[in-house]
Order: structure tokens, then C-alpha cells, then sequence
């Protein structure tokens, strides 16, 4: 699928088409395990804080020095002295209880009260306060434990966790047998990878199946794909089919800031699923616990706690017996930068591929997602699928509840043939930016761009049918694009069709060369791709006559980076060489579409005016016009 250099290429959703289930409530605040606890707690707090104030609120202050006259004149008949406080009665009545009058009050101690008190012949009992729980409570646990808040509620807000104190805890979300409702029947487009995973069914069902012939079954199944291939989708599936437990959780759970949790974490995830056995543990994103150990040590800062949790995973690896039915699954999309001892026998021994759908794939993709769907009589789920070729599954259920979501829109009564185009179109190339200010020149000037790639685009020999050109501006930069559909899946590209490809690339930058003289800044993208295209062939395809069929240089893949460098292994003169045979290709390919627009240059303005006219013209449209074109010219001549 060739498109314009003002086009730019979407990046793919780097999703899973499954959605795990939505948590169960957990009922009422009362209902929570350890809410009476907090409400008991509470109320001892409380009843501590008001145990030492209970004096004060049955009593009246008076001040230390009437105290002292009020003992002078005979007038207390008897108090409790302690080293805070002096409580006690006087000898008056309250009119209004006719009860002795209670009073307190703060002592400042003096050696000679207690001879005073004994004088005036003061029944009195000197206590000393010696309460070692509101002490420890209001001294250590009730600042300490402020803080210990205060900590928490900041580190819950730095992080954006919802799962507790700085995120530690059991994250193992485990669905009981029968709560996994999803089967193979909601998995299409991946029948080989059904097929692999169907041994792994049935010994589920039953773990003698495959004893009863001296064999075990393997301990790990590691699913490798794309993302968005459908690879926690088939794991839940088995889950289904087996009717068995389902133990899920991602490799970046296990990681935490203390070094230990991880491998603290993976012990109660197998104990767990020993318990509950046969079931199925899942562990998604692998890669994030199970990279090659001992790379690039200084990058990566030597993660202690990562490859710890890698090794306690190969050590319960090891130690369960496969017997008990417990079978691992894992998912990556990275499987060049896992450790070598995970996927040696007797851990991963089984890796099955979750490649990308082909043609059949997607539209049996494209029918599950639309079963649902009110569609109306036009659509044509093979076109659709036709016009996504290297998209996975997440990319096209995407692209069916986009037209829903357009259908809805445009208020139509089904999704149309039209909603599905113009959703595909936003996918790929961004949404319609038909408010964006282009003037008359830039607007002729994008149209012959496209004209010119989709004049070469018909004429080169392996040229791939133009499905639509247009001209209306779309996401960020692109203001046009030519859309190419593929007759046949392909999966081998020759020779001349790169050739072909490149030239078809540099067409919209020499129709301009052509038109205007002078090229603009929107053929950056089309020399970068043809740029890369020339280079593969020369140095990783063996294309080049002068090279030879050799391959120049060495890419590796950076773990820590997630990147990819390339390493020469080759002499300064063979690095000239390359270079001259790279630009040797690009150069042939503009000569080539300078060639065939010179000679099409009737046809090349007719369609620019058309499209600068319309806007959008589809590929019956380019071939009606260029055919009424060639007919005129050949009258005329």
C-alpha cells in the first residue's frame, strides 16, 4: 500500500482486543473486612482523649491561689492531688443539686501543701499519673502515625496508584473456574495458533490424557506476536475451553521499589495456583521481567530486584511438578531480548506464533466484530479487509466501531460502505482537516503531488490498483494521499517491484519539479522511504550488481533502549560504495517517473485539475479519466 509523502503513516494501537472483566463490587463500607476493627480503634482513641478531661467537665476551675485560701479558711473537705492536676470537693453545696461542690485545679507544686492540708485537717490522697497507654499513644503513635499518612497519601498521589501504600500488595487477579467466559468462538483469524493450543485444552480436562502414554505436558506455553494480535485473548480462551482457573497478571506487577517483592510475589502466585490446580497462570508483557540477564549492566543500573523475580520464576519453573495440572502462559512481543534460560526445556518449551492476520484472517475478524452491528446492504467486509492489509486485530475492531461511531454522526440508519472508508482513512491517515487554511497555490500544488504518484502508480509494471487519491488535509501533516490496494496478499516483495515502488515514491516530488520547477518541503517523507527501501536493497537484500549478494552490517537490538543499532562491519570503501549504490537506485527511480510523467503530461494536468476540483477521486475515477484522456490525444493525433 504505497502513500503520498504527505501522508503519515499511523502508528498501530498497541493494544490487547480483550478487556479483562470488571472487578466485583465489594459490597457496603461495612461489609469490608476490618471496618469494625477501624471503628473500634476509633473509639478508643476517642475515649482516651477524653478520659484525662472528664474531671474538668463534671468540675469547676478555680484558680491555684483561691485554692490555697479555700484550704487556709477550712472550706475543702477533701482532694486528689496529682503532679497535673487538683481535684476534689468543697465543703459548700451547690444550690442547685444540693450536693457538694466539685472543683479543679492546676497546681504550681509547693512542699509546704501538703502540711497546709494536714493543718486544716483536709482529707486528701496524693496519686501519681502513671498512664502508660495514653503516653505511648499521644506521644508515639498518634504524631508517627500522622506522618505515616501523610507519607502514604503523597506517595499515592506521586505515583497516581489506587492500589494501596506505595503500590505493594498481591496484584494476582485470579478468575474462578466458570467466570471466564470468553472462548475460541470469540478468537478469529488465528486457527493455527487454536490448533497449537488445543493439546494444552484437553490436558487441562484431563491431566492423565497425556501420562497414560509416558509423556508430561509442557510447563510453559509463550505466545509471541505483534501487539494487538489477540495474544491475552486466546490465553483467556484456553481458560474458557478448559473451563479451568485463570491466574492473570502483567511481568511489571512484579516489580516493585523494594528488592524482594518480585520474588515474594511469584512464590504466592504458584502456591495459589497449586491450590487451585489444574489451572492456568498467565503472565502478559514477559519482557518485562524475563530479559537477558547481564546486558549492558551500566544502562540498566544492574536491576537487583528484576533479576531476582526472573530467577525465583525459573526456580518455581522448575520445582512444580507438571503433573498437577498448573500450566504457564505467557505473552511478548519481544521474544529476541528474553533470557535463554527461560526458554530452554522444561520452562517455555512450547512458543507458539500470534503473527498478523491475512486477508481470510482479517474479514473473519472484521465479521466478529460486526455480528453486533447494524450494516448496511453495500458493505463489503472483503473490501474492507482488501484495504487493511498489516493490521491486526485490535486495528480492525478499532476501525469497525469507528464507522459505528461515524454512522451516528452522519445519522444513518446503518453503517454504510462510507462510514467504513472514511474510517479506515482516519486511522491511517488522521481525522479530516477541512478547515485548514491551504491557499490556491498550495492546493494546486498538493495536487499535482498526488497526481504524479498516481500517475506513475498506473504505468510502472507491478504498479498495485490506486484505490483513492485525495487532497483534503488530514491529522497533523498530512494534506493528501494516494491510497494502492493490493490484488493478492504478498508476503516477498522481487526486485523490480521495489524498483517500482521507489519510483512511484519520487513521482509526486518530480511532478512538481516538472509543474513549477522548484519542489516544496512535502516530499520529505517519500525520500526518506525511498531512501530506506534503496539502502535494504543494497546492504540486507543482496540487490546491488557491484556489492553482490551479501549482507553489510550487523543490527542489534538494544534491551535497555528499545531500540536497534547497526554495527559496520565493513571498510570505509565498501561504506562509499554503498552509499553510491543507494543513491545510484533513488536516482533511477526519479528518472523513471520523470520519464513517465513527461510523456503523460496531458493526462497528468487533466488529473490534477479534476482532483484539485474534487478533492477525492476513486480508482474507477483516475482510470475512466486517464482513459478519456489517452482516447482524446489519440483522435487528435
Amino acid at each position: 500500500m504505497a502513500k503520498s509523502d504527505f501522508d503519515t503513516t499511523p502508528k498501530k494501537p498497541e493494544i490487547e482486543i480483550n478487556k479483562p472483566p470488571d472487578s466485583k463490587p465489594g459490597g457496603s463500607y461495612w461489609q469490608r473486612p476490618g471496618s469494625v476493627l477501624w471503628v473500634y480503634l476509633l473509639f478508643i482513641i476517642i475515649s482516651l482523649y477524653m478520659w484525662e478531661g472528664a474531671e474538668q467537665t463534671r468540675s469547676a476551675e478555680i484558680p491555684y491561689s483561691e485554692f490555697l485560701q479555700y484550704v487556709d479558711k477550712g472550706k475543702i473537705k477533701e482532694a486528689v492531688v496529682t503532679q497535673k492536676l487538683i481535684t476534689g470537693t468543697l465543703t459548700d453545696t451547690d444550690p442547685a443539686t444540693n450536693k457538694p461542690r466539685r472543683f479543679y485545679t492546676i497546681p504550681l507544686w509547693d512542699e509546704d501543701l501538703a502540711k497546709l492540708l494536714e493543718q486544716k485537717g483536709v482529707k486528701f490522697t496524693v496519686r501519681h499519673t502513671n498512664n502508660w497507654l495514653s503516653d505511648f499513644f499521644f506521644s508515639w503513635v498518634l504524631p508517627f502515625g500522622f506522618l505515616f499518612l501523610l507519607w502514604g497519601w503523597f506517595a499515592k498521589r506521586m505515583s497516581g496508584a489506587s492500589k494501596g501504600f506505595l503500590n505493594l500488595g498481591n496484584r494476582i487477579h485470579i478468575h474462578p473456574e466458570g467466570d471466564v467466559k470468553v472462548t475460541f468462538d470469540d478468537v478469529a483469524g488465528q486457527e493455527e495458533a487454536k490448533t497449537e493450543l488445543d493439546e494444552t485444552i484437553k490436558f487441562l480436562r484431563d491431566p492423565s490424557t497425556i501420562q497414560r502414554l509416558g509423556g508430561h505436558a509442557p510447563k510453559g506455553v509463550l505466545l509471541v506476536g505483534p501487539p494487538g494480535t489477540g495474544k491475552t485473548l486466546l490465553a483467556r480462551a484456553v481458560a474458557g475451553e478448559a473451563k479451568v482457573p485463570f491466574f492473570n497478571i502483567s511481568g511489571s506487577e512484579f516489580i516493585e521499589m523494594f528488592v524482594g517483592m518480585g520474588a515474594a510475589r511469584v512464590r504466592e502466585l504458584f502456591e495459589q495456583a497449586r491450590q487451585k490446580a489444574p489451572c492456568i497462570i498467565f503472565i502478559d508483557e514477559l519482557d518485562a521481567i524475563g530479559g537477558a540477564r547481564g546486558v549492558a549492566p551500566i544502562a540498566t543500573g544492574g536491576h537487583d530486584e528484576r533479576e531476582q523475580t526472573l530467577n525465583q520464576l525459573l526456580t518455581e519453573m522448575d520445582g512444580f511438578d507438571p503433573s498437577v495440572g498448573v500450566v504457564v502462559m505467557a505473552a511478548t512481543n519481544r521474544p529476541e531480548i528474553l533470557d535463554k534460560a527461560l526458554l530452554r526445556a522444561g520452562r517455555f518449551d512450547r512458543q507458539i506464533v500470534v503473527d498478523k492476520p491475512d486477508l481470510e484472517a482479517r474479514v473473519a475478524i472484521l465479521e466478529l466484530h460486526t455480528k453486533n452491528m447494524t450494516l448496511a446492504d453495500d458493505v463489503d467486509l472483503h473490501v474492507v479487509a482488501q484495504r487493511t492489509p498489516g493490521f491486526v486485530g485490535a486495528d480492525l475492531a478499532n476501525i469497525a466501531n469507528e464507522a459505528a461511531i461515524l454512522a451516528v454522526r452522519y445519522e444513518h440508519k446503518a453503517i454504510t460502505m462510507a462510514d467504513f472508508e472514511a474510517a479506515i482513512d482516519r486511522v491511517i491517515a488522521g481525522p479530516e482537516k477541512k478547515n485548514r487554511g491551504l491557499n490556491a497555490d498550495e492546493k494546486r500544488r498538493v495536487a499535482f503531488h498526488e497526481s504524479g504518484h498516481t500517475l506513475v502508480a498506473v504505468t510502472v509494471p507491478t504498479g498495485e490498483p490506486v484505490h483513492k487519491v485525495s487532497i483534503i488535509p488530514r491529522g497533523v501533516a498530512a494534506l493528501g494521499y494516494t491510497l494502492q490496494l493490493p490484488v493478492d496478499e504478498k508476503f516477498l516483495s522481487t526486485k523490480n517491484e521495489l524498483r517500482d515502488q521507489i519510483a512511484i515514491l519520487l513521482g509526486g516530488r518530480v511532478s512538481e519539479e516538472i509543474i513549477f520547477g522548484d519542489v516544496s518541503s512535502g516530499a520529505s517523507n517519500d525520500l526518506e522511504r525511498a531512501s530506506e527501501i534503496a539502502r535494504s536493497m543494497v546492504t540486507q537484500l543482496g540487490m546491488s550488481d557491484k556489492l553482490g549478494p551479501l549482507t553489510w552490517g550487523h543490527r542489534q537490538q538494544l534491551q535497555f533502549l528499545g531500540q536497534s543499532t547497526e554495527e559496520r562491519n565493513y571498510s570505509e570503501e565498501t561504506a562509499r560504495l554503498i552509499d553510491t549504490e543507494v543513491k545510484a537506485l533513488v536516482e533511477e527511480g526519479r528518472e523513471r517517473a520523470m520519464k513517465i510523467l513527461t510523456e503523460k503530461r496531458a493526462v497528468l494536468d487533466a488529473l490534477a485539475a479534476r482532483l484539485e476540483e474534487r478533492e477525492v477521486m476513486t480508482g474507477e475515477e483516475v482510470e475512466a479519466l486517464i482513459g478519456e484522456v489517452q482516447s482524446s490525444s489519440t483522435a487528435s493525433a
